[in-house]
C-alpha cells in the first residue's frame, strides 16, 4: 500500500511530462494518514528571506492538527511552518515565534489560503478565499534561512525527514506558491 500512495503521488505532479512545470492547476491527494506520503518541493536557490507570501489551494476534513507547509533549515526543523490545528486555529511558525489566527474550519470545500510576513515591522497576515484576517506582529527583525528543504503532507522534524504520521496532512493541495 505504501508503494501504492507514493507512486500516485509521484503521478499526481509528473503527470504533465515536466518535472520543472511545479505544481500550478495540478492537484495532489493525500488519502491517508502516513509517514510516508509527501511531496518535496525543489526550490530554486535563494539568499535568506526577510519577506515573503506562501499561497496555496487546500480542503481537508480531519479534525486533527497537521502540516499545511514545511521548511526546515538545519538551523530549525519550523523555520517556516503552516500549521493547522483542530481548534480552526492556524498557526505560521517562524522557527520559536508562532502567530496564530482564529480562521474558519477547514473542510471538504477546496479553500485559497496565503500567509505573508515581512521582517521590518514583523508584519503577519493571513487571506483565505481573499479575506483578510487582523494583522498581527511577530519575528521583527529576523530572517528566514536559506539551505532548508520544503515539504508538503509533513512536519519535518528533521531536514528533509523524520516525519509522524500524527501530524500527516489528509486531504487536497493544489496551486502552491511561494514569492
Amino acid at each position: 500500500m505504501k508503494l501504492f500512495v507514493t507512486l500516485v503521488l509521484v503521478l499526481c505532479i509528473y503527470l504533465s511530462g515536466s518535472d520543472s512545470a511545479g505544481l500550478m492547476q495540478k492537484s495532489v491527494i493525500f488519502p491517508t494518514k502516513t509517514d510516508t506520503s509527501f511531496v518535496r518541493l525543489n526550490a530554486a536557490d535563494f539568499s535568506d528571506l526577510t519577506a515573503f507570501t506562501v499561497c496555496l489551494r487546500a480542503a481537508s476534513e480531519e479534525n486533527r492538527n497537521y502540516t499545511l507547509f514545511s521548511y526546515a533549515t538545519t538551523r530549525s526543523n519550523n523555520e517556516l511552518l503552516i500549521w493547522q490545528k483542530t481548534n480552526a486555529q492556524l498557526d505560521l511558525y517562524l522557527g520559536p515565534v508562532v502567530g496564530r489566527f482564529l480562521l474558519p474550519k477547514m473542510d471538504a470545500w477546496l479553500r485559497h489560503i496565503c500567509v505573508s510576513w515581512e521582517s521590518q515591522k514583523g508584519e503577519i497576515t493571513v487571506w483565505v478565499n481573499g479575506r483578510r484576517s487582523l494583522r498581527k506582529v511577530g519575528g521583527l527583525g529576523g530572517v528566514v534561512r536559506n539551505g532548508g528543504q520544503f515539504f508538503l503532507g509533513q512536519e519535518q522534524d528533521s531536514v528533509g525527514g523524520t516525519f509522524d504520521s500524527k501530524q500527516s496532512f489528509v486531504g487536497e493541495t493544489t496551486d502552491v506558491n511561494m514569492w
